[in-house]
């Protein structure tokens, strides 16, 4: 019933009136609004546990584990949200993550988004302001949609990781390299 809270902000995007962070925020805001910190910790600490387990692409740790070996700095960019994305994150080792950020009253979620979202535009905004605080150092990305392709391109090598025919169409004429990750 609480999905039901959210048909206005489909309305909203499928008239532009408002955009994927607006539904996601009223997607996290009709779902998870009002839950405890604590609530969501133990959530993510088990969503975590078995993301690792079983819901990783075996390819996708051997190449962290080349970048880590290498000396490579490793920061986590995500559009998704701060609920867990830091601690998929401090699991894989990253130094850094960014990623959208939700609001807090004291220690009840209210969902509103604190950043805005990490998709698109403003993940190529994210990736060229890690370029400038880190001048002359090599930039790889990973991405596995057609909303990645802009930071891709910005990257000295940009990979699209099992994107759909459509990106890997676009990801091809514009030198990004594309891979298939099991």
């Amino acid at each position: 019933m609480r999905l039901a809270r959210v048909l206005p902000a489909l309305v909203g995007l499928a008239t532009r009136r408002i955009d994927r962070g607006g539904v996601k925020s009223a997607l996290i805001r009709a779902t998870l609004g009002g839950a405890s910190r604590a609530q969501l910790d133990a959530w993510t600490a088990q969503f975590v546990r078995t993301l690792l387990e079983r819901g990783m692409y075996s390819d996708a740790l051997d190449v962290l584990g080349g970048h880590r070996r290498a000396g490579d700095q490793l920061v986590l960019l995500s559009a998704s949200t701060d609920l867990y994305v830091p601690a998929i994150g401090q699991a894989l080792g990253f130094s850094e993550v960014l990623c959208t950020g939700v609001s807090w009253d004291g220690p009840q979620l209210v969902g509103r988004l604190t950043t805005a979202n990490r998709r698109g535009a403003e993940k190529a905004r994210c990736l060229a302001a890690l370029r400038d605080a880190h001048p002359g150092t090599s930039i790889t990305a990973y991405g596995n949609a057609a909303s990645d392709l802009e930071h891709l391109r910005l990257a000295d090598r940009g990979v699209l990781v099992n994107g759909s025919r459509r990106a890997r169409r676009a990801a091809g004429s514009g030198g990004i390299e594309c891979v298939q990750w099991r």
